[in-house]
C-alpha cells in the first residue's frame, strides 16, 4: 500500500477506468472488490482516510438484525444472516462469534424472546453462531454478574458475530490492491467530466499535493454515504436530496462493568429501540441512539441528552450505575438513512436496506445498508452497472474471497490477532529492531511496531489515521490516545520523511480531535 506509487496512477491521462467508486467506506469498499474480482480496472477515491465517516463508528457487530425481525424485516434478517456467515468465513481474524444474553424481569419474557430468537437461527440455516438457549437466574449471573437480581427471572442467550469495523475497512482496502485495483485515501472528487450529459470522468485533487487531475472511466459511482447528496448535486447542482442522516452514539465503559465475555442486549429502551453493552479489546461499548440531524459532518458531536439517555438505560440494569466519570471514550456517527415518504417516520421505522439510484448522467449512487451486508450491496451495484452499460454478465466470486489478512484459527487472545496473517511479519520487524518491542501505551497494549507497520504497509498518512483506525486508541480511551500522540508523530515523522513541524501541527491536530472524544 505505497501511497505515491498509487497516485501515480491516476496521473496517466491515456488510462480510462472501467470503474470509479467515490467513497471509502463500507459500501465503496465493498463496490470495488465486486468490481476489481470481475476484472474491471477499478480505481476507489476517498477524500478522508478509509472508514473516517460512519463506517468507523459501529456498535461493532456482524449481525442478522434482532430488531428487525421484531420489525418484520424477515428479507433483511435472511440477507444479513447469510452475509454474517460469510464475512466470518472470508476474515475470520476479524470476525468471532459472541454470545449475547437478552435479561428478563417478567415472566413472559423468556418464552416470547426465545421463541423470536428460534426463528433467528432457522433464518440463518447452515451459517448459524450457535443455538438459542433459555436460561435460568443462576447462569444468566454467573455469565453477567453485574446485572441487577432483584425480580430477574433468567435470560435467553443467542449468538451474534462481532468485529473491528475500520480494520475491516483496511483489510478491504488491501484486497482492492491486492486483486489489482486502486485505492487512495485523502483524494477528493471535486467534479465531474461529462460527454454529451454522461459522467467520463471526474475531476480529483489530491489533499497532500494539492495537485489536480482530470480522471476518465466508463462508469462512476457515488457511494459516500452521508455526503452522497453533494456528489449528486456537483453531477446536477438541482438534484433532490435522498439522504436523511441519523445519529447513533456509541460509549466506551472499563471491562468491570462487563467483566465476562458475553455481550447484553437490552430489548426495548424508553424510545423503542435496542441498547447493545459489548465486550471489545478489553473495554465495553454501550450504545446505540437514533436521533435525526439535518446536516451531514464528518465529526458528529453527542448531545449530553444521548449520553444521559445510554447511561440511563445501562444503570437500569446494571448493578453498578455508570456515570459520566466512568466513560473513557465517546464516539457518534451518522446513518445515511433514505429520506422517508412518509412525513413523520421515526428513524428506527426506515429500512436499513440499501437502495441504488441512476442519474440521467448515469452516475450510479447506492444509499442505506449496513457493514453485514457491504459484499451484497457491492453485487448489486455492479450488476446494476452491467445492466446499464450493456455489459456482459460476469459472476460474483466474492461469498467465497477470503480478505487479504485472512487466517484460520485465529487466537483473539494474542494482542496483535487483528492483523491476521501479517502478524508474522510485525513479529519479524520487532526482531530487526528490538526497540519496536517498546509500548507506545501499555494501558491499551499498542507497541511502536504497529506505528511503524501502519506507516510502511497500511497507507497510515496522519497521527489520527494511528489511533483512530490502524489502532483504535481514540476509541477506546481518549485521554490516553492524546498522551501517546507526540510520541507516535515522532515515529511517523522518522518513517514518512516529515520534519519538527509537521510533528508538532499533528499533534495540535489530534489534541484538539480527541478533546471532543471525553467528558470534561
Amino acid at each position: 500500500m505505497n501511497r505515491e506509487n498509487l497516485v501515480e496512477k491516476i496521473d496517466k491521462r491515456e488510462v480510462i477506468w472501467d470503474v470509479i467508486v467515490i467513497g471509502g467506506g463500507a459500501s465503496g469498499l465493498g463496490i470495488a472488490i465486486e468490481a476489481v474480482t470481475r476484472g474491471y480496472k477499478t480505481l476507489l477515491l476517498e477524500q478522508y482516510d478509509f472508514t473516517k465517516g460512519t463506517s468507523s463508528r459501529s456498535t461493532k457487530l456482524v449481525h442478522g438484525g434482532v430488531r428487525y425481525l421484531a420489525q418484520g424485516n424477515i428479507s433483511l434478517v435472511l440477507e444479513s444472516l447469510k452475509e454474517r456467515g460469510l464475512l466470518q468465513k472470508n476474515a475470520p481474524h476479524l470476525v468471532s462469534n459472541l454470545a449475547f444474553l437478552i435479561p428478563s424481569y417478567t415472566w413472559w419474557g423468556i418464552p416470547f424472546y426465545t421463541i423470536g430468537l428460534i426463528l433467528y437461527d432457522l433464518l440463518a440455516g447452515k451459517l448459524t453462531f450457535g443455538k438459542s438457549k433459555p436460561q435460568s437466574k443462576a447462569k444468566t449471573l454467573a455469565k453477567i454478574p453485574t446485572l441487577i437480581k432483584k425480580n430477574l427471572r433468567g435470560s435467553v442467550l443467542y449468538h451474534d458475530g462481532q468485529f473491528d469495523d475500520s480494520r475491516l475497512g483496511l483489510n478491504m482496502a488491501q484486497t482492492i490492491i491486492q486483486k489489482g485495483g486502486t485505492a487512495i485515501n485523502y483524494v477528493k472528487v471535486c467534479g465531474f467530466l461529462k460527454e454529451k450529459g454522461i459522467i467520463s470522468g471526474v475531476k480529483a485533487q489530491d489533499f497532500e499535493t494539492k495537485i489536480e487531475y482530470k480522471i476518465k472511466a466508463k462508469t462512476v459511482i457515488n457511494a459516500t454515504g452521508i455526503f452522497v447528496d453533494e456528489i449528486l448535486q456537483k453531477d446536477n447542482p438541482k438534484a433532490k436530496d435522498i439522504v436523511k442522516p441519523s445519529q447513533g452514539v456509541h460509549l466506551i465503559l472499563n471491562k468491570e462493568f462487563l467483566p465476562n465475555n458475553y455481550g447484553l442486549m437490552i430489548p426495548k429502551t424508553k424510545d423503542g429501540r435496542v441498547l447493545f453493552a459489548v465486550p471489545w479489546h478489553n473495554k465495553v461499548i454501550l450504545g446505540t441512539t437514533d436521533v435525526l440531524k439535518e446536516v451531514s459532518v464528518i465529526e458528529p458531536k453527542a448531545t449530553d441528552e444521548e449520553i444521559n439517555f445510554i447511561l440511563e438505560t445501562a444503570g437500569r440494569y446494571l448493578t453498578k450505575n455508570p456515570t459520566r466519570k466512568d466513560i473513557k471514550s465517546v464516539f457518534a456517527g451518522l446513518r445515511p438513512l433514505a429520506i422517508p415518504k412518509k412525513k413523520g417516520k421515526k428513524t428506527k421505522e426506515i429500512s436499513r436496506g440499501h437502495k441504488i439510484y441512476k442519474s440521467q448522467s448515469d452516475l450510479i449512487t447506492i444509499i442505506g445498508g449496513k457493514w453485514t451486508t457491504y459484499r451484497q450491496m457491492g453485487q448489486d451495484v455492479i450488476n446494476k452497472m452491467e445492466f446499464i452499460k450493456k455489459l456482459p454478465k460476469k459472476n460474483s466470486i466474492t461469498s467465497s474471497l477470503h480478505l487479504y489478512g485472512y487466517k484460520e484459527k485465529t487466537d483473539f487472545k494474542d494482542l496483535l490477532y487483528f492483523y491476521g496473517s501479517d502478524i508474522i511479519y510485525i513479529k519479524e520487524l520487532i526482531l530487526s529492531n528490538p526497540t519496536l518491542d517498546e509500548w507506545v501505551s501499555e494501558i491499551l497494549q499498542i507497541k511502536k511496531a504497529q506505528v511503524v507497520w501502519a506507516c510502511k504497509n497500511e497507507m497510515a498518512r496522519t497521527v489520527e489515521d494511528v489511533l483512530a483506525r490502524r489502532t483504535r486508541a481514540l476509541f477506546l480511551d481518549a485521554k490516553e490516545s492524546i498522551r501517546m500522540s507526540p510520541i507516535v508523530a515522532k515515529i511517523m515523522a522518522n518513517e514518512l520523511g516529515k520534519n519538527k513541524e509537521w510533528e508538532n501541527t499533528q499533534i495540535e491536530k489530534y489534541t484538539a480531535l480527541a478533546n471532543s472524544y471525553f467528558i470534561k
